[in-house]
């Protein structure tokens, strides 16, 4: 009887044990997911506090395409909007948006020798296509976090911790098929 005992009360220890070693690594793979968010915020807010200053520069040569500049403008505010509201599949969308602007508007630079010339604007380009490389490798690991998260909280017997304590799935940031595509530039002169 003893020895039953004992069979039984190692089987209830090792059960709560593996129950929480499975709890943790859920919650770990939770704040994953909102460390990896948080590293896109970082640098969204760093482009996004670059852009006015791109956009004076550019005032200063380019008085005849305020519509382009508008166009960035706005779509600086959507992601800005999507990315307060931590909604992915806004913040996927705008992000298509900005990027769709800053391109119109690095290619229209082309037509102004003297803005391609100044040293502010250049390295402000400079910058924020560095800030954009960044957001795009953030992507991916925020991403592949997300993919774990997702896999992990339906696979069993993960999925009933999981369901138990009400974790849930996370959105994965997609942008656009067309900003997977090659930019036309030759369209955005005509």
């Amino acid at each position: 009887m003893e020895i039953g005992l004992i069979i039984s009360l190692g089987i209830v220890i090792f059960s709560i044990f593996y129950i929480v070693m499975l709890y943790n690594g859920l919650v770990s793979l939770k704040h994953s997911v909102s460390k990896h968010l948080a590293n896109i915020d970082v640098l969204l807010k760093q482009r996004h506090d670059e852009l006015p200053k791109l956009i004076e520069t550019c005032k200063q040569y380019m008085k005849h395409e305020q519509e382009t500049l508008t166009k960035v403008i706005a779509a600086r505010q959507q992601v800005s909007v999507a990315q307060s509201n931590h909604d992915m599949v806004a913040l996927g969308q705008a992000e298509t948006g900005m990027r769709a602007a800053m391109g119109q508007l690095f290619a229209l630079a082309e037509n102004y020798p003297d803005l391609k010339a100044d040293s502010s604007f250049t390295a402000l380009q400079e910058r924020i296509s560095a800030l954009e490389n960044a957001i795009a490798d953030r992507r991916e690991v925020y991403n592949e976090a997300v993919n774990n998260n997702n896999v992990r909280i339906e696979q069993f017997p993960d999925v009933i911790i999981a369901r138990w304590f009400r974790f849930k799935a996370f959105d994965l940031l997609k942008f656009k098929k067309e900003e997977l595509r090659d930019v036309n530039v030759k369209s955005l002169f005509d």
